[in-house]
């Protein structure tokens, strides 16, 4: 009475071309993965900031936010902290608001 129904001859041709296929695609996927990647490092020094471009760039940006900033010149967060950090101790910056998470800086006229 039950069970499962005999399978055609065409339904079974293609259950096997689909295994086959992803069995394929399953060697492709560990062929990749053995194969090293080029990782983009992002800037871990903070930038030079002598240079009037990179100041021009930040006294047009509104708000200056260690993201903002470390997606804007493509360094790491923490190298953009650092940066703001020392752009306030030399008076280009200004704080405006932040806690221990986040701080957020504006451009000193």
């Amino acid at each position: 009475m039950g069970g499962k129904k005999k399978l055609s001859l065409k339904q079974m041709e293609r259950m096997q071309m689909r295994k086959s296929e992803e069995e394929k695609k399953k060697k492709e996927k560990e062929k990749e993965k053995a194969a090293p990647k080029e990782k983009k490092i992002a800037g871990i020094l903070v930038p030079e900031i002598r240079g009037g471009k990179m100041l021009e760039e930040l006294k047009k940006m509104r708000v200056l936010t260690p993201y903002a900033v470390a997606s804007r010149f493509n360094i790491r967060i923490s190298a953009a902290k650092d940066l703001l950090e020392q752009l306030e101790d030399e008076g280009l910056v200004q704080l405006v608001s932040g806690n221990h998470d986040i701080k957020i800086y504006k451009a000193v006229d």
